[in-house]
């Protein structure tokens, strides 16, 4: 396994690390934001100083753009695919090489819908969009208010928590989990898989790292196969074994799906509600407002989607030659689109750096995309961090850091891994088995 792949790692991400160390050493700010040297706590001063180098331009790795007229316009531009490219840098052996060394179906790969064009990609999500419909959210609000109630409850009066492990990671993973028909015991493993996979979204992820990543990947694959074949003798009534008894997709397709699901599912609500948290600790009046008007908790999940989004980053791959605002694009070439620069562009957000629940045009951020690849869990993302947040503050009204939280140590997707707390006392007005007691009863 390990010299195979290792042709892989070398021409996606070896290469494209060595770029960018190097840049980095002339201090490029752009090799810098994606390397991490500095700005993965912070990246928001980098970013304003590369969109104050105007538009889209070229770097040695690809072009980018920060400005939100231009992420837009490109998301929703069918001239542009995601597709995955080895950085065109490559030379033409090496990237043919690397091009036939298949890794085993997974989120960052083809057959996952998230690295396909149409008429695959309409293939592969027509079949799960019927999860994530209002009506069919809908119906998982009860579920995610009980979930959240028994995290509550397992939280001690007065005492100190992580909420990142012991909260904002439970209640996302429970609801993914139960909608692919996985059993709760196995959680545990897709929180490890998922945390070992997500960095090869990054761009010059070491070698150690990218294979841990495909051992983690291997194992998930082998639990999907022995899962879905579980599935075709007795499913259930969940959106897996809906899949897997239509017959429209294959095996490969199915593994492919489910764990896009299983990690899209659960990455981004654990880091906007983490994000979320840290916003409020650091706007105390913003908060203030929240808790004393609860109408505002869908606000402050908007406000929070713009202001510091869970997946900072995303590309396009030019199908033919294009030109962007006076810029010519050739075709094959690899654009990213900052999100985060996109969401806090002054052209379009007054104050951009300031957290404003009451901002009139937060909603017309980008952190969930747009067009065709828009995330087909936003709404349960949006309805699991309101119900969350909002809970969590109405049973610790006092709840504050304790200390510095840690971040994870990503770029693409933007979170913390690590945010203790001390959760002060329970507020008077509300008991623990009353909040358990309304969520049961819905």
């Amino acid at each position: 396994m390990i010299p195979r792949y290792w042709w892989r790692w070398s021409a996606e991400h070896g290469a494209p690390r060595a770029i960018l160390r190097w840049r980095s050493w002339r201090r490029d700010p752009f090799a810098i934001l994606l390397s991490g040297e500095q700005g993965l706590h912070d990246p928001y001063p980098l970013i304003d100083e590369l969109r104050a180098e105007g538009g889209l331009r070229r770097t040695p790795l690809a072009y980018v753009t920060f400005e939100h007229a231009q992420v837009r316009a490109i998301l929703r531009d069918n001239r542009f695919g995601v597709r995955p490219a080895i950085t065109q840098d490559v030379p033409p052996p090496w990237k043919g090489l690397a091009d036939r060394v298949a890794v085993p179906p997974n989120p960052v790969e083809p057959p996952s819908m998230l690295v396909l064009d149409p008429p695959e990609h309409t293939r592969m999500r027509k079949p799960v969009a019927s999860a994530f419909t209002p009506r069919a959210i809908a119906r998982l609000r009860d579920r995610v208010e009980v979930v959240t109630a028994e995290l509550l409850d397992a939280m001690p009066s007065h005492g100190s928590v992580d909420l990142i492990t012991d909260f904002a990671a439970r209640v996302p993973i429970a609801i993914i989990a139960e909608m692919l028909g996985f059993p709760a015991t196995d959680r545990e493993l897709f929180l490890r898989w998922g945390d070992r996979v997500t960095p090869l979204l990054d761009i010059g992820t070491s070698w150690r790292t990218y294979r841990t990543a495909l051992a983690a990947i291997e194992s998930m694959d082998d639990y999907l196969a022995a899962h879905i074949a579980k599935l075709r003798e007795r499913p259930g009534e969940d959106i897996l074994s809906t899949l897997v008894t239509s017959g429209d997709l294959s095996l490969p397709e199915l593994q492919a799906s489910a764990s896009l699901l299983m990690g899209a599912g659960f990455e981004t609500t654990v880091n906007l509600i983490g994000n979320a948290i840290a916003a409020l600790s650091a706007y105390p009046d913003q908060l203030a407002l929240a808790q004393a008007d609860p109408d505002l908790w869908p606000a402050v999940v908007e406000e929070t989607l713009r202001f510091d989004p869970p997946v900072q980053t995303t590309a396009r791959q030019t199908l033919e030659d294009v030109e962007i605002d006076g810029v010519r694009v050739r075709a094959d070439s690899t654009v990213i689109l900052s999100l985060a620069g996109a969401n806090r562009d002054p052209a379009v957000f007054g104050d951009p750096h300031r957290f404003d629940i009451t901002r009139p045009n937060a909603k017309d951020h980008v952190a969930f995309s747009s067009g065709i690849h828009s995330c087909l869990g936003a709404s349960l993302a949006r309805m699991e961090a309101v119900h969350a947040l909002r809970a969590l503050y109405e049973r610790y009204p006092d709840l504050r850091l304790r200390g510095e939280p840690t971040r994870r140590n990503l770029f693409t997707l933007h979170g913390f891994e690590h945010m203790p707390v001390d959760l002060g006392p329970i507020a008077r007005t509300t008991a623990p088995d009353d909040l358990a007691g309304a969520a049961h009863r819905g």
